[in-house]
């Protein structure tokens, strides 16, 4: 009964579901539900071993008691415990809007006895500090069909974006990061070098370290630079104040959080590290937003074509694209608990560097290497099985 959905349950009520207001009145009193069950889960299985043993005795005598109970007890794990349990808990509706008047009788004739064993249990979680208050919030998962429910009353693009805001929670800042091999990046004591980057970054903010590329010491951005510009006032000594302290993230950390951590600490950039304190990447604002509204164009007004549909309904791939990117492109479910892109799950499968040509299967898809370089896979030819 626990497991019910509650949002299920909330449209039955609505709909003025004698059973599923009982059900409902049975979960805002958990501590009595839980009583009733018990109550009555314990006393047929003491009443089946009291039966058991009595019938042992009487037709085959004391020495058949012990193999009565060790039958007794595979038949109540069998019969009484796992399969209606796990009926149960995979059908929760069907089980739960029957059996509230079963439950609801018993916690009507037996309630001074519920209420003695709910106050003693409430008084032992009260000694270790912890709460019996039942919670009416909807999980993640009735959320989504509430939104699924609302079809009717709502855009496609509408429902999208919300199922991606509740989905937030199980995507993590290393999923959608720019890797760090991937960084536009210069040394702050290297002056021609610098000064190379700002006339060809095509990115609103240049990353600047200092001795080594994993000593992020702050970020400028263009704006500011071309503030300066127009006052003719840039050298070193401008640039250095320029730089913004860097904002370093956990690469573990959820969107969902992360985007409240952004609009607490008022920034758009963040740069991501490990365990260990090392740089693994960039995220940026936009990237969680594309995360709920959809693929952006990119700053220069180009889209982003990492996918190309090819004639023969096959597709040609970067495979640098993350995994769940183009699980929502090809509406497939490939495995992104280890590798996060593409190239790595390749990899992955394949445990060598690849050579030109190679095929591999990872259900749904076939994968063929198109071309190769030293550094990696370059490009992909990739089939949905049918």
């Amino acid at each position: 009964m626990m497991a019910i959905n509650r949002y299920r349950l909330k449209t039955l009520i609505s709909k003025n579901n004698v059973q599923a207001k009982r059900v409902e009145k049975l979960l805002n009193n958990i501590d009595y539900l839980i009583g009733a069950i018990l109550l009555g889960n314990n006393f047929v299985n003491i009443l089946a071993a009291s039966i058991a043993t009595l019938l042992s005795i009487k037709l085959y005598g004391e020495g058949s008691v012990i193999i009565a109970s060790m039958i007794l007890t595979v038949v109540i794990l069998i019969f009484a415990e796992n399969t209606p349990k796990t009926f149960a808990a995979k059908n929760p509706e069907r089980v739960a809007l029957p059996a509230s008047w079963l439950l609801d009788l018993i916690i009507n004739l037996f309630k001074p006895v519920i209420f003695l064993i709910s106050l003693i249990s409430k008084f032992i979680l009260n000694i270790f500090g912890l709460k019996t208050e039942s919670k009416n919030d909807l999980n993640s998962e009735e959320l989504r069909m509430a939104v699924k429910d609302s079809k009717s009353m709502m855009s496609n693009s509408y429902q999208r974006m919300l199922l991606n805001i509740i989905d937030l929670e199980k995507v993590k800042v290393e999923d959608i990061m720019i890797p760090h091999n991937e960084l536009v990046i210069a040394d702050i004591n290297d002056e021609e070098e610098l000064f190379d980057q700002f006339k060809r970054i095509q990115h609103n903010r240049l990353l600047i370290f200092e001795g080594s590329e994993s000593n992020i010491i702050g970020t400028i951005h263009m704006r500011d630079l071309v503030n300066n510009y127009a006052k003719d006032e840039v050298n070193m000594s401008q640039i250095k104040e320029l730089i913004r302290e860097p904002y370093f993230v956990p690469e573990g950390t959820p969107l969902s959080q992360q985007l409240e951590h952004f609009k607490s600490q008022k920034r758009r950039l963040g740069i991501v590290v490990d365990e260990y304190g090392e740089v693994q990447g960039m995220v940026v604002l936009d990237d969680i937003l594309e995360e709920i509204v959809g693929q952006f164009t990119s700053s220069q007004g180009e889209s982003i074509d990492e996918i190309t549909l090819q004639e023969d309904g096959s597709y040609l791939v970067d495979p640098k694209i993350s995994i769940r990117e183009l699980n929502t492109e090809l509406k497939i479910k490939l495995p992104f608990d280890n590798a996060k892109t593409l190239n790595g799950l390749i990899l992955e499968q394949l445990q060598s560097f690849p050579q030109h040509n190679v095929s591999l299967k990872i259900h749904p898809l076939i994968i063929e290497i198109i071309q190769v370089s030293k550094q990696g896979i370059k490009l992909v030819r990739v089939k949905k099985l049918i």
